[in-house]
């Protein structure tokens, strides 16, 4: 079914058949209930800490083994994005991921490739969401304990890190 289709069929509904279908698909569907308690009653900072104790919680849990999982911190981002939050909160969820990542090099030492693979693309990542919307003067604190954290791996991890630093660093000011 197309877009088309579905925005067919909701203008053929009538108010009290629209409303009962928004509130069948808020009580059917997790997502759903999240987004529209969002927009309802948009919180964008309940809804970082929420999303931020995910990232937190995959390399630095209460309770067991840190499992630093990417995808699943890439999936908390996917749906924070979902909600549109502004743009610095989501900058500021994105760069979570690097941060975490690059306090989790420091603390242990030389990790494995694909750890700083996904390290490094989540940190591009967040470089170019920061310069698109020029926010790096209100993170550049946190991007500098990144930075200062990756220095103690290695497998060229710090150089790749600061490349990548440098290929964003100089746009934000133009």
């Amino acid at each position: 079914m197309s877009k088309t289709e579905v925005k067919k069929y909701i203008k053929s509904l009538e108010r009290g058949s629209l409303e009962a279908l928004v509130m069948d698909l808020y009580s059917a569907r997790k997502e759903a209930k999240e987004y529209l308690e969002y927009v309802v009653k948009p919180n964008n900072k309940e809804k970082l800490e929420h999303y931020k104790a995910i990232i937190i919680n995959e390399f630095f849990p209460k309770r067991g083994e840190e499992k630093m999982r990417f995808s699943v911190c890439r999936k908390a981002v996917s749906e924070f994005k979902s909600l549109d939050p502004l743009p610095e909160f989501l900058a500021d969820l994105m760069l979570c991921i690097p941060e975490c990542a690059s306090e989790i090099a420091d603390n242990y030492g030389d990790m494995w490739e694909q750890f700083y693979d996904a390290t490094e693309n989540n940190f591009e990542a967040a470089m170019t969401y920061i310069n698109k919307h020029g926010l790096q003067s209100v993170f550049q604190k946190r991007i500098d304990q990144i930075l200062h954290n990756c220095e103690s791996s290695g497998w060229g991890f710090p150089d790749a890190m600061w490349d990548i630093y440098y290929d964003y660093s100089d746009k934000d000011d133009q």
